[in-house]
């Protein structure tokens, strides 16, 4: 899969996508990057750790978060984008859910779309991402975590964004899912879907795994945000067992580390 000017392996190696947020509220880094030239020295930083790809955000989404106006979002973001492309050579994914917000910051050079309500929010996210021809990330998401059938419910709505995303016109190879670790889901079932990370690789797309400093890791090890980089490297080596082609974090030098490690024991013998 190509994203921006590099090729991604779909199947054989899981990728550190270093996590931009450019907000005053994320749930662990908020207010930390949110100006340009602090942002510009964090992407720096991620890739000399060995970040291969950076996802810029610009609305928090931690629980009880405050909704952005697009134009709030695009103030935030499309500077930052802009930024990154001109000052380094690495590929950017912006994370929104907001067709006005992608359109802005694609024209400002972002190479993929990470949407974490999977095109189900805005009407207009699948047309946008459809005439980018960019990857797309599609999230599994729900309002509330009520589920007759946890793992089949998530797989449906899934196939709900996958079919969105066809009839709009994007490519099935430009698209990824990620099963939204922390969004519709209680603490039990955000450890189930990793678990069973595998389900969602039988729909033959690959994933990306975000559990970076969540709060299932928080709940399992009763710590708090700054102290859960264990517990998110522990989820970065399932990742790679299970054959995710990104991982989505906040320390990149210790999760390329345990990527390393995990590949290099996995493909012995």
């Amino acid at each position: 899969m190509k994203i921006g000017n590099r090729e991604f392996d779909v199947q054989g190696h899981t990728y550190v996508m270093g996590i931009l947020n450019v907000t005053p509220d994320s749930f662990s880094d908020g207010g930390k990057w949110n100006d340009r030239d602090r942002a510009l020295g964090h992407v720096e930083e991620m890739l000399a750790e060995g970040a291969d790809i950076i996802d810029i955000g610009g609305e928090s989404t931690r629980p009880g978060y405050t909704l952005l106006s697009e134009e709030e979002e695009i103030a935030r973001v499309v500077p930052v984008i802009e930024a990154v492309k001109k000052n380094f050579d690495v590929p950017v994914s912006l994370d929104t859910y907001k067709a006005k917000v992608a359109q802005e910051g694609i024209t400002a050079g972002a190479d993929m779309i990470n949407d974490i309500w999977g095109l189900k929010y805005d009407g207009r996210m699948a047309a946008v991402a459809a005439a980018s021809k960019l990857p797309c990330c599609l999230m599994h998401n729900r309002r509330t975590a009520e589920y007759h059938s946890f793992l089949t419910e998530v797989c449906g709505d899934l196939e709900e964004s996958i079919r969105l995303a066809l009839e709009a016109g994007i490519e099935r190879e430009k698209l990824i899912l990620d099963p939204g670790v922390g969004f519709g889901k209680s603490y039990e079932q955000n450890l189930e879907i990793i678990n069973r990370l595998e389900e969602l690789k039988k729909s033959g797309y690959p994933l990306l795994l975000g559990c970076s400093r969540k709060s299932v890791i928080g709940l399992t090890l009763n710590l708090p945000a700054d102290q859960r980089l264990e517990g998110t490297l522990a989820t970065t080596v399932l990742a790679v067992v299970k054959g995710c082609m990104f991982v989505r974090v906040h320390d990149i030098k210790e999760n390329v580390r345990a990527v390393k490690m995990t590949e290099a024991i996995l493909k012995a013998g």
